[in-house]
Parts: structure tokens; C-alpha cells; sequence
């Protein structure tokens, strides 16, 4: 018996499960999330006399005598102080880790009221944040320690609202406090568990599973296989994805799911599982690209194992490289990554009557997930009902079926409702990373070094299945030649199936890996030349008027110029000083149908915003907030905004591409400017209950090989220039960073994307990896190498406006979430050239200052 008090209440209780599992699942003490289970990720956090703790780590026997704190038991003044903290910095994105270094904070400022930044980054050490960059967190803290120093009050939130102004999240204090419902905080009556068998091998035949055993496990339900499945195939773009594979056929990866249980303990899931008897025959896997090519390789699906081939040409490259005076070839290699969102994968899916189904999800697509589920179960859509819960992150990663689809099998099998929930370690070995590359890049100037010409082949392992492996491999070839004025490329680029871990969509969406090759090049151009890096990029990059690579005319809101101009002063003025430009597209685009949705409906004199565009922790609420108020004047306080349901919610596309500030955001406008005619007509809220104001914008644009001279790709383009800065022992001091994203809808949301984008751009650049041998992974969450507090350098956002008229939309605003880490790893490998000579070409960077962590 253990005798322990939590938020001041003794309690009581037998047993030794781990401290985080009684806090959620006997006191329902929500706001201590499960990230990782391995006392990793922080963001579990408790206080226990006093002290930070990791409470997946102590099993409650430990604790007798002991006090433990949650965010739960934080006073009424400490609440108001954190919240309104918080919220004031921008610290809060998807918010999953925000409980935690809420924690840290208590922790820290009860025992020192005035620390300094560094104090403040040392408190924080032990709990990641992958979308804030940490930086608004400190920010945070050290002004909540002003608040309790000087005893401040509270100030009331504004009444107005506009665009290119700060305003706190919509979702702040649910987030913050703890109480906001993540789909593992979910728990309804009589619901069960569930959880695959995954492949034990790569590459094998299943000539047979047995679940006899395993079925008379008495806390076994059901156990279901692919015979279970009216269409075992399920997929993003294409079909080819199995739900799980049948006895007979051939694994593709070590994710592959071979049955799937039912448990009513989510404890025995592993026991029951154990007791599946399979018999495989292993085969020698194919996981390298090069090798999965070649005439005489085993066929990862019977198509063959080129998902993609994407040709981009215009002029004549070759003859304009034979022709110039300079020209420089090099290959290069980007490694898989994990997109180390701080929420694993959760779905409950829960019967209802004439067989339907709903589901309670954290994906960026109810839409999508309601699709490819009625597909699957080969039932009408309408049958389907997807709700998003919070996003605990997800930068591209959730965008496949990862447990939706199993959730929503088991719940129509049984008529239960169940939860499917991935382990940090199923996590990281099912879901999508980003490709791995291999490339080649010639680039090739004038000797006044005037870009001429370039030519890239470019060879993606998109791993076992398709997902997003289309899509990325056209984005990383029309964005191969950078933001420059070249006229003559020609672009060759190679999606291939492997037996590794499958590549989807992940921030940056290919062109992280195409820029690494194109930026480094030319800095060899430069130095060919004669020239600085700077004025060589100065002098090419693109300006209004002029035609990027992929021959759409640039727009008058184009400011690359003007981003370089703004990072020219930290550049020149430091010795070990890297430079990088990036461009990247807002929308789908390329002919594709890309529609953003909104519906205003007046309910009890509120303005309802319905919108299915998923916020992953980028602030798509907030973001139609301002659009909204900008466009109409109202009170924020008026206006309540809906999560996505495929009931409530019209279809705004997936949240992907950096699309839904531009085409959701005007989509609000357009449906804010009927309600504002009728409100400016005179009537009132009340008179207008039960109104409802739809709005739509579709992005037009042209087909990849479409034969118009200027075709138009996408609907926008944003522009980066990114400086990284070394000291003399060869660590970054500073990131300076100037982007043109039109007009910022949130400034430090804006901001907080950026500084975000930037420490997963240094990660990708210096630190992270995801080794895998023989397809199989070889790594824990733990030793991904991810950035934390006390890794991370100053950075400098810097905002530029173009000169020309604005993006005619979504009042001037572009897109952000993906440009900006792209130009971050070519920055650091060229500060790094300037600072030892080496010319690296691949990642993570080798023989640096952080290499020990990389290599962890």
C-alpha cells in the first residue's frame, strides 16, 4: 500500500503501475501526457517535493510520504498567470508539451523568482518541443516571473482584431492548463483495446498465422486477420497500402500488420499478442534505391518498383553547361528523419447505429480519414464520422492511416468502442519520415556569374508503399533550381519502392532535400567566380517579372531580393557565417483541385466557424479568427470556433502544402463578407439566428507538363534567406533569418513557426538521424538527436514586404509552415565550409561540434 498525496488530496492504493498511468487513468489527471514512456520527452512532467520529474519513470511504490504535483493543482493566480503568459509570448503551437513546461516553470520559479535565460533554458532541458523552437517557452517563463515578482494583475484579452497583430491563441488555456482532450484522453464506457502483430522481418513470405492460442487468452475480445477486411488496401494517393497481410504474400516492411487484437486491458495487448504463432520464410530485403532498380531485383509490388518518374525541362541545359565558363557537379545524400511529433498516434473509434461508425482522431484530415476508412470497410461515406480531437503535432506525419483504420475495423467487428494508441517504438518504426536521398546536382554560371544552366537527378526512397512519395518527389524536382533565374534546367527525379520504412509528406515536402544540393552548389560557383556567396545570390535571385525555373512568371509580391538584403549585414560582419535562399509553394497546386471551405452559422447569438482544415498546432483557429474579425469588426468574444467534423465541418481539403492560410483563410473572408452585408444591412446577431454564410475559394492552376510557355504551378510562393552564424569553437551562435510570407496574419505566430522550423532545420542539419540496417530501424526517441533547449542558438526573424501589390487573397498573406526550415541545413554546411574548409555533402553534417550527438 502506498500512501502519497496529488494536489494536496492523499490517496491511497495498491498495486505498482507507473506513476503517469495512475495520475490518467485512476485520478484522470489528463494534463500529464504519455509522449514517450521512456522519460524522454518531458511531457509527463510532475513535481514531486518540489522537483521535476518524469512520472512515466517512478512506479508508484516509490512515492509513499511523497507529494506530487500536477498542472491541476496549480493555485487560481498561477493558472491565470501561466495562461495569460503563455498566450502573450506565442508559446503555445499543438501544445502537448505545454503541460510539462508549465510544470518546469512552477519548478523553477518557486526557487528562484528571477532567473536568467540560460537558468530558464536549463529548467526546460529535459523536455522537448519540436514545433516552438523553445524560444517563446523561455520567453514565457521569464514573464511569468515578472508577473508573481511584481505581483501584476492580469490585463483583459483585446476587443478587436485585425490582421499583422498579435492576438493569444483561441486554444491557449485549454492547452496550457491541461484540460484540453488529445484522443488518448478519451475514455468511454466499455471501451476496448486493440494493437497489430507486426512483421518480425522486412521481407518475408507469412505461410501462416495461428491465432488459436492467443484467442482463448481471457481478456482477448477478438482477433482479427486480413480476411476480416472488405478491402484490404488503403492509401493517401494511391491504393497500395495492405490493411495487413494475408498468409501467402510477402511483407514489405517491418510496420506490416499480420492480425490485429482486441483486448479489454490495454495491459495483456503484448500478452495475447505473444501467443500468435507465425511461420515466414525470409528473403534478403531491398533496401537501397540503386539496388531496387536494377533489371534483376525482386519486385516490391507487382507494378515494379518505380512509384514516380518526374521529368522537368526547359531550354537546352546541356548545351548551355557545355557553353558556360563555370560549372560544378557533385552528389549528395539526405538521410530518413522522424518527424518526432510530441503526440504518438491515437484513434477511438466508436459504433453507432445502421452500422456507422465515429471517430475521434488526431490527423490532418477528417476528410481524408473518413474516405479512406469508407473504403476500406466498403460502406457509404456518410456512414463514417471523423471528429478531430487536439493535434499533438504532426508536420506531415499524419496524414496516412496509421491507427485510424484498425480502430474503425475493430469497432465495426465488435460493436465496441475501441482505442488503438502506438508506443513511441510502433510509432517510430509504422509511421512515414522524411525521404532519404540520393542526388546529383551540375549547376553551371557566366563568368560574371550569371546562373546558365542546371541538371539534377534526383533518387527518393519512398520505402515500402506510396503515400506521399508522388507528391514529394515532384515538389523537391520544381523547386531543384531554387529561387534563381535560370532558364535552362532539366530535372530527372526517381521515387523508388524499398523494403525500408515508407517516406510520406514531411515540412518541407522534398524540397529540404533539393535545396541542400542546389545551395551548396553554388557556393562552389561563387568561389569559381571569384565573387561573395551573397552577391551571387544577390545577382540571381528572382525578382517580379522575371520567370522562375518551372517557367511561372513571378509575382509582384516576390521578394527574394529584399530577404537577402535583409541578412547582408550578419553575413558580411562574421567570419564563420553560412548563407541560404529557399522558396516554397502555398498550395497543392499543379492542376490539382485545392479548395478551402468555410460556413459561418449564427447559433444562441454566437458566430460558429465551421472549418474541416486540421490545426496541427500552427494555429489554423486563430488564423480564421483574424481573417474573420479583420473582415467583419466583431468581438473575438463572440465568434467560437468548431474543430473539424466531417458532420458539422465542410471539406477544406487536407492540412498540407502550406494551403490553408491562403485558400481557408479567403474562403473565411469571402463568407464573412455575406454576413458583414447583412449585419452592415442593419441586423443584429439575434436576428439573424440560425443564418448561415458559406464561403469557398479554389486555387486555378496548370498541370505539371502542361504545354503553356508560363504555366502557373501554384497559387503563391514565399521566400527565405537564412544565416547561420559559428563561433570560434565552431558552435552556432545566431540564426538570422528575413522571410517574405506576404502579410503576416499573426506575428508571433508567424514568428513562432519560423524560430520552430528553423531548430528542426538545425536538427536536420546537424543532429538528427534514422538509422536503419537491413530495413529494420535502429533507434529509440531518445537517441533520434533531437534539439533542446540548451542546444539551441539566438534567432532572428526578420519579416520582408515585397515592393509590388499583395497576393490578391487572404489579404496579402502566403504561406510559412514549410518554408521555413528549408534553407537552414545548406546554411550550416556552408558556415561550416567557411569554418574548417570541408565541403560536406550529406546530413546529418559530419565533424562538427554537435557530430557526438548526432552519432548517439
Amino acid at each position: 500500500m502506498a500512501v502519497f498525496t496529488v494536489n494536496g488530496k492523499q490517496v491511497e492504493t495498491c498495486g505498482d503501475k507507473k506513476l503517469l498511468y495512475f495520475l490518467r487513468e485512476d485520478l484522470g489527471l489528463t494534463s500529464c501526457k504519455d509522449g514517450c514512456s521512456e522519460g524522454a520527452c518531458g511531457t509527463c512532467s510532475v513535481l514531486v517535493d518540489g522537483k521535476k520529474v518524469n512520472a512515466c519513470i517512478p512506479p508508484i511504490s516509490s512515492l509513499g510520504g511523497k507529494h506530487v504535483l500536477t498542472v491541476e493543482g496549480l493555485s487560481k493566480r498561477e493558472r491565470e498567470i501561466f495562461v495569460r503568459c503563455f498566450g502573450d509570448a506565442g508559446a503555445v503551437q499543438c501544445g502537448f508539451c505545454i503541460p510539462g513546461m508549465v510544470i518546469c516553470a512552477k519548478g523553477l520559479l518557486d526557487n528562484n523568482p528571477d532567473p536568467t535565460r540560460r537558468e530558464v533554458k536549463a529548467a526546460i532541458r529535459g523536455n522537448l518541443c519540436r514545433c516552438t523552437g523553445y524560444k517563446k517557452i523561455e520567453e514565457a517563463i521569464l514573464s511569468a516571473a515578472a508577473y508573481f515578482r511584481e505581483n501584476r494583475p492580469v490585463p483583459p484579452k483585446p476587443e478587436r482584431v485585425t490582421v499583422n497583430m498579435y492576438y493569444p491563441r483561441t486554444d491557449t488555456e485549454e492547452k496550457v492548463l491541461g484540460f484540453g482532450k488529445y484522443a488518448d484522453d478519451l475514455e468511454i464506457p466499455g471501451m476496448i483495446y486493440a494493437k497489430a502483430l507486426r512483421s518480425k522481418y522486412p521481407r518475408a513470405r507469412v505461410n501462416s498465422i495461428d491465432i488459436s492460442k492467443a484467442e482463448k487468452h481471457p481478456d482477448c475480445v477478438k482477433i482479427l486477420t486480413a480476411e476480416d477486411v472488405p478491402y484490404n488496401k488503403t492509401g493517401h494517393v494511391i491504393d497500395d497500402w495492405d490493411v495487413m497481410i494475408r498468409a501467402g504474400e510477402t511483407t514489405r516492411y517491418v510496420g506490416d500488420a499480420l492480425a490485429l487484437v482486441a483486448s479489454v486491458k490495454s495491459e495483456t495487448l503484448d500478452e495475447i499478442l505473444s501467443l500468435i504463432e507465425t511461420d515466414y520464410t525470409e528473403y534478403e530485403p531491398v533496401t537501397n534505391p540503386l539496388d531496387a532498380l536494377k533489371a534483376d531485383a525482386p519486385l516490391i509490388h507487382p507494378g515494379g518498383n518505380i512509384l514516380k518518374k518526374e521529368v522537368l525541362r526547359r531550354g537546352n541545359a546541356d548545351e548551355a553547361i557545355k557553353n558556360s565558363k563555370y560549372s560544378v557537379t557533385r552528389k549528395y545524400k539526405t538521410p530518413f528523419t522522424d518527424h518526432a511529433f510530441s503526440e504518438p498516434e491515437c484513434c477511438v473509434a466508436v459504433p453507432e447505429e445502421n452500422d456507422g461508425l465515429r471517430l475521434y482522431t488526431g490527423g490532418q484530415s477528417v476528410y481524408d480519414e473518413r474516405r479512406e476508412i469508407a473504403k476500406m470497410l466498403m460502406i457509404p461515406e456518410e456512414k463514417v464520422r471523423s471528429t478531430s480531437m487536439l493535434v499533438g503535432g504532426g508536420f506531415g506525419g499524419k496524414e496516412d492511416m496509421s491507427v485510424q483504420h484498425h480502430a474503425a475495423l475493430m469497432a465495426w467487428h465488435t460493436k465496441k468502442p475501441v482505442k488503438v494508441k502506438f508506443s513511441r517504438g510502433e510509432s517510430l518504426v509504422c509511421h512515414t519520415k522524411r525521404h532519404a536521398t540520393e542526388t546529383e546536382f551540375t549547376t553551371a554560371c557566366d563568368e560574371h556569374g550569371n546562373l546558365t544552366a542546371m541538371k539534377a537527378v534526383i533518387i527518393a526512397d519512398t520505402g515500402a508503399y506510396a503515400s506521399l512519395g508522388g507528391p514529394v518527389l515532384q515538389r523537391a524536382c520544381t523547386h531543384a533550381a531554387g529561387p534563381y533565374n535560370c532558364r535552362n534546367i532539366d530535372i530527372l527525379g526517381i521515387a523508388v519502392y524499398t523494403n525500408n520504412v515508407v517516406g510520406g509528406a514531411f515540412r518541407g515536402f522534398g524540397v529540404t532535400q533539393s535545396c541542400f544540393a542546389t545551395e551548396n552548389n553554388i557556393n562552389l560557383l561563387a568561389e569559381a567566380v571569384g565573387i561573395s556567396p551573397w552577391e551571387f545570390r544577390y545577382k540571381n535571385a528572382v525578382r517580379p517579372g522575371q520567370v522562375l525555373p518551372n517557367g511561372q512568371i513571378v509575382d509582384p509580391n516576390c521578394a527574394m531580393a529584399e530577404c537577402l538584403e535583409a541578412v547582408k549585414e550578419v553575413y558580411e560582419k562574421n567570419p564563420y557565417s553560412g548563407i541560404a535562399c529557399a522558396f516554397k509553394n502555398s498550395g497543392t497546386g499543379v492542376g490539382t483541385k485545392d479548395t478551402g471551405r468555410c460556413l459561418l452559422s449564427v447559433e444562441n447569438s454566437k458566430i460558429r466557424l465551421r472549418t474541416s482544415a486540421a490545426c496541427m498546432g500552427q494555429g489554423i483557429a486563430t488564423m480564421c479568427l483574424h481573417m474573420l474579425c479583420r473582415e467583419t469588426g466583431l468581438d473575438p468574444a463572440s465568434i467560437v470556433i468548431e474543430r473539424p467534423d466531417t458532420e458539422r465541418t465542410p471539406d477544406s481539403g487536407t492540412s498540407t502544402a502550406s494551403r490553408q492560410t491562403v485558400l481557408t483563410g479567403e474562403a473565411v473572408i469571402r463568407a464573412g463578407k455575406k454576413l458583414m452585408a447583412e449585419l452592415g444591412a442593419g441586423k443584429t446577431l439575434e436576428e439573424l439566428e440560425g443564418c448561415e454564410f458559406y464561403g469557398e475559394f479554389s486555387a486555378v492552376t496548370d498541370p505539371m507538363g502542361t504545354a503553356k510557355e508560363n504555366p502557373v504551378s501554384h497559387i503563391s510562393y514565399s521566400y527565405a534567406a537564412q544565416v547561420a552564424v559559428l563561433d570560434d569553437a565552431g558552435k552556432l551562435s545566431k540564426v538570422t533569418a528575413a522571410y517574405d510570407i506576404g502579410t503576416p496574419v499573426n506575428i508571433r505566430a508567424a514568428e513562432g513557426q519560423i524560430e520552430g522550423g528553423i531548430v528542426m532545420g538545425l536538427g536536420y542539419a546537424l543532429t538528427e538521424d534514422f538509422p536503419i540496417e537491413g530495413g529494420r530501424p535502429k533507434v529509440k526517441f531518445g537517441t533520434l538527436g533531437l534539439m533542446r533547449s540548451t542546444d539551441v542558438p539566438e534567432t532572428e526573424v526578420i519579416f520582408v514586404k515585397a515592393k509590388g501589390e499583395p497576393l490578391p487573397y487572404a489579404h496579402g498573406a502566403k504561406g510559412v509552415g514549410e518554408l521555413c526550415l528549408i534553407p537552414t541545413a545548406p546554411a550550416c554546411s556552408h558556415a561550416y565550409y567557411k569554418y574548417d574548409g570541408k565541403f560536406r555533402q550529406a546530413l546529418p553534417l559530419k565533424d562538427t561540434a554537435y557530430t557526438s550527438k548526432a552519432n548517439k
